[in-house]
C-alpha cells in the first residue's frame, strides 16, 4: 500500500518536473524569438542608417596626386564612414545606372559625358539636415569637385528620427517582455518546488542540513535549465531556418554568429534563472516550520 503511494508521489513529482521544464522552455523560446526579431530590426535599421551615400563628382583634369589628396581629405572629415572610387567608365556600364536611360549613352554619344566620382557613405553622427548640409558644402568647396549629388536632406533627418524612435520602442518592448518572462518563470519554478515541499520537510525532520537538502534540488534545477534552454534553442533554430528559406528576397536575416549568441544566451538564461529561483524557493521551504508546510 505504502509502495503504491510512493509510486504515485514519484509519478506526480516527475510529471511536475516535465511540465515545469516545458513551461520554462516555452517562455525562453518566446523571449528568444522576440529578441531575434528586435535584433533583426535594429540591425536592419543600422544598415539603413549607414546607407546614405553622397556622389562626389570630380573634374577630368584632376591629377592622380590630387585624386589621392582629395580622397584622404574626405576620409578624414567628421561624419565620413567610408569612401569608394567609381570611374566614369564603370558608371557607363553599371546596370543600375543604364536602366535610368532608354538608350545606351555610349552608342548615342561619341564620348563618355560622365565624371569620375567618390561614393561617400555618411556615418550615424550626421543625423540632422543642418549637419548633412554643412558636410556637403565643405566638400563642394574642395578643389577639383564638380558636383555633389545628395539625397534630400529632410528625408535623411526623418529617417534618422524614425529609426531612433523604433529602436527605443523595441528596447522598451523587450524590457517589458523580459520582466513578464521573469515573473512567469518564477511562478513556474516555485510551483515545481512547492510539489516537493513534503520531501523537503521529511529531510529536515531526519536531521538533514540545509545545504544537503538544497544540493540535489539545485542540481536538478541546473539540469532543468540546460534542457529547457536546449529545447527553446532547437525551436528557435527551426523557426529561423524556415524563415531563411521562405522569407522574400531582400529581407536580411541575422548572421550565424548573432543567432549563435542568442541560442547560447537562452541556455545561459535558463540555467541562471532556474538555479536562482529554485534556490530562493527551496530556502523558503527549508526555513519554514513543519506545521506551516502542511498548511501552506
Amino acid at each position: 500500500m505504502s509502495e503504491g503511494r510512493d509510486k504515485r508521489v514519484r509519478r506526480k513529482v516527475r510529471r511536475s518536473y516535465v511540465i515545469s521544464t516545458i513551461s520554462i522552455a516555452l517562455v525562453l523560446f518566446m523571449l528568444g524569438a522576440v529578441s531575434y526579431v528586435a535584433l533583426s530590426a535594429v540591425t536592419a535599421a543600422s544598415t539603413l542608417r549607414d546607407s546614405v551615400v553622397l556622389s562626389v563628382e570630380v573634374a577630368d583634369s584632376l591629377s592622380q596626386e590630387r585624386h589621392g589628396e582629395l580622397r584622404r581629405t574626405i576620409e578624414r572629415m567628421e561624419g565620413c564612414e567610408g569612401v569608394a572610387f567609381m570611374s566614369k567608365h564603370e558608371k557607363l556600364h553599371d546596370e543600375a545606372f543604364r536602366r535610368q536611360f532608354e538608350v545606351d549613352l555610349d552608342l548615342l554619344l561619341e564620348e563618355n559625358p560622365l565624371y569620375d566620382s567618390y561614393e561617400v557613405t555618411l556615418s550615424n553622427s550626421l543625423s540632422t539636415s543642418e549637419e548633412v548640409t554643412a558636410f556637403v558644402e565643405e566638400v563642394e568647396m574642395m578643389e577639383g569637385v564638380e558636383y555633389v549629388a545628395v539625397p534630400p536632406v529632410d528625408i535623411i533627418e526623418k529617417m534618422h528620427t524614425t529609426i531612433t524612435r523604433v529602436s527605443i520602442a523595441l528596447v522598451i518592448f523587450v524590457g517589458v517582455l523580459l520582466f513578464i518572462s521573469m515573473v512567469l518563470l518564477n511562478n513556474t519554478i516555485r510551483l515545481a518546488i512547492y510539489s516537493k515541499r513534503y520531501l523537503i520537510n521529511t529531510m529536515k525532520l531526519v536531521g538533514a542540513t540545509k545545504w544537503y537538502i538544497m544540493r540535489p534540488l539545485l542540481a536538478s534545477a541546473l539540469k532543468q535549465g540546460i534542457i529547457a534552454g536546449i529545447i527553446a534553442g532547437a525551436m528557435l533554430s527551426g523557426i529561423v531556418y524556415g524563415a531563411e528559406i521562405f522569407t522574400p528576397e531582400g529581407i536580411t536575416m541575422l548572421a550565424l554568429r548573432e543567432v549563435g549568441i542568442i541560442l547560447g544566451g537562452l541556455i545561459a538564461i535558463g540555467v541562471i534563472i532556474t538555479v536562482c529561483f529554485s534556490a530562493i524557493a527551496v530556502n523558503k521551504f527549508v526555513n519554514m516550520k513543519s506545521n506551516k508546510i502542511y498548511l501552506y
